[in-house]
C-alpha cells in the first residue's frame, strides 16, 4: 500500500520543525548535551525534505542537488551531537566528506533517478549506521534507556536505506519520481519519521536521564574530594547499624580529623587547604575495603564506615591509617596542576576516634557517631597524631551528634 508522498513530506517537515523548537528551549544553556546541535540537524532535516517536495516547481539544483545535501548533512549534525553529548572532539573534515560526496554524484546523475536513488540512499544509510554506532560506543558511560530508543530510530532508517538502495535498480521499483507513491517510497519516508520522533526523543531523554543522575551524585558526594557527603553518611550508617542490629554482627565507625588546618588554611591559603583535605581523602580511600565508606562529615572531618568489623580490627586500621598521613606529605600544585616552583608540601596529622561492636535493640546511629566523637574528642585532648577508642555506647541524647559540620570542638584548636 502506497501512502501519498507530499503528505508524508508534509509530516515529516512539521515534525521536524516541532521538535527542533521543543529542544531548542529545552537545551537553551546547556550547550554540553548536544541538544541544540540536535535540533540544528532537525532543522536541516525540514529544510531539506521542504526542497524535495518542491520537485519539478523548483530548479533541478535546488530541489534535487540542495535538497539531497541537506538530507545528508543531517547526520552530520547528528553525529556532532553525540560527540558533543559525550565530551568528544568533532572532526568535522571527516564528517563533511560524505555531504561533498552526495553533492558531486548527484550532479553528474541528476537525471538518472534510479542511480541517484540507489547511491544517495547507500550513503545516507551508512551515515545512519556510523551515528548508531558513535551513539554505541560509549553506551557503558550513558546512563538511563533513552540510548536504545536513539539507536531503535537509526537502525530503522538504515534498514530502510538499505533496502531502497538495493531495490532503487531493480525491477521492484516502478517510481521514476521521489513525489510518485510506492511501497519503497512509503517505508523511505516512514523510516525518516521514525528517526524524526524515536531517535530524537531518546536524545532528549539521554540529556535528561545524565541531569538526572548528575543531580543523584550531587545530592550524595562531596563536590571537593569525591567522597559521599554528610547526608549521603547518615543514611548508610542508619542502613548498616539496623542491619548490625538485625544480624548481630559487629560494626565500626571512625571519625577522622585533620590537625591544626585552620593553621594550613592561614599559611598557605584555602586552595592548599583544599588540596590536603583531597591527598587525606586519597590516603583513606586507598587502605580501607570495597564495602567500607569514606565520607566528608563537615569541614575537615571524615567518617570511615567499617560494616561487619570488630573493634579490634577497626582500631589496628585506624593507627594503620594514622601512621600513614604522617609518614606522606602533601605536595602543592599550581592552579594548572604543575607542581609548585616553591616545592611546597605540607606535613599533614590526622586525630581519629574509633567504636566498634556489637549494637543491641534501640542503639541507632546517632548513637556510634557520639561515641566515635567522644573518642576523637580525647584524642585531641591527648596531644593529636592519635587513636583512641570508645567501648560503649551511652543511652542518653548526645548532642554532639546533632552539631553541624563546623561546631566541632577540636576545630577550634
Amino acid at each position: 500500500m502506497a501512502a501519498h508522498v507530499p503528505t508524508m513530506l508534509a509530516m515529516i517537515i512539521v515534525s521536524s520543525l516541532m521538535m527542533a523548537a521543543a529542544m531548542a528551549v529545552v537545551g537553551w544553556g546547556r550547550r554540553r548535551d548536544g541538544l541544540a546541535r540536535w535540533a540544528g540537524a532537525l532543522l536541516v532535516n525540514a529544510i531539506g525534505h521542504s526542497l524535495i517536495m518542491l520537485r519539478g516547481v523548483a530548479p533541478d539544483f535546488v530541489s534535487v542537488v540542495l535538497g539531497n545535501l541537506l538530507l545528508s548533512s543531517v547526520f552530520v549534525g547528528m553525529i556532532a551531537a553525540i560527540y558533543q553529548f559525550q565530551g568528544r572532539p568533532v572532526h568535522w573534515l571527516l564528517l563533511l566528506a560524505p555531504p561533498a560526496l552526495v553533492t558531486g554524484v548527484v550532479t553528474v546523475f541528476i537525471d538518472n533517478f534510479s542511480a541517484r536513488v540507489s547511491f544517495v540512499s547507500l550513503v545516507i544509510g551508512l551515515q545512519a549506521v556510523w551515528t548508531l554506532l558513535t551513539a554505541l560506543e560509549r553506551r557503558h558511560a550513558t546512563v538511563g534507556r533513552g540510548q536504545w530508543l536513539l539507536v531503535a530510530g537509526l537502525g530503522v532508517e538504515a534498514a530502510v536505506l538499505g533496502g531502497r538502495a538495493l531495490l532503487a535498480l531493480s525491477s521492484h521499483s516502478t517510481a521514476m519520481s521521489i513525489l510518485q507513491g510506492s511501497v519503497l517510497q512509503t517505508l523511505t519516508f516512514m523510516g525518516t519519521f521514525a528517526v524524526v520522533l524515536i531517535s530524537t526523543m531518546g536524545f532528549v531523554f539521554m540529556a535528561r536521564d545524565r541531569a538526572d543522575e548528575n543531580n543523584r551524585i550531587m545530592a550524595a558526594v562531596d563536590p571537593l574530594t569525591g567522597v559521599a557527603n554528610r547526608r549521603s553518611l547518615i543514611a548508610a550508617l542508619d542502613r548498616d547499624a539496623s542491619r548490625a542490629v538485625r544480624t548481630r554482627e559487629s560494626i565500626a565507625l571512625m571519625m577522622v580529623d585533620i590537625d591544626h588546618f585552620k593553621r594550613v588554611n592561614d599559611r598557605y591559603g584555602h586552595p592548599a587547604g583544599d588540596q590536603v583535605l583531597c591527598h587525606v581523602v586519597n590516603v583513606l580511600r586507598a587502605r580501607v575495603r570495597a564495602q567500607d565508606l569514606v565520607g566528608r562529615y563537615g569541614g575537615e572531618e571524615f567518617m570511615v564506615l567499617l560494616p561487619d568489623t570488630t573493634l579490634l580490627g577497626a582500631e589496628q586500621l585506624a593507627r594503620e591509617l594514622c601512621r600513614e598521613v604522617a609518614d606522606s606529605r602533601c605536595r602543592i600544585r599550581a592552579a594548572d596542576g604543575t607542581e609548585a616552583s616553591e616545592g611546597v608540601s605540607i606535613a599533614v596529622t590526622v586525630s581519629i576516634g574509633v567504636f566498634g561492636g556489637r549494637l543491641e535493640p534501640g542503639d541507632s546511629w546517632d548513637m556510634l557517631i557520639a561515641a566515635a566523637d567522644r573518642a576523637l574528642y580525647e584524642a585531641k585532648e591527648k596531644g593529636r597524631n592519635r587513636v583512641e577508642v570508645a567501648t560503649t555506647l551511652r543511652r542518653v541524647a548526645d548532642q554532639s551528634a546533632q552539631r553541624g559540620p563546623d561546631t566541632h570542638p577540636a576545630s577550634m584548636y
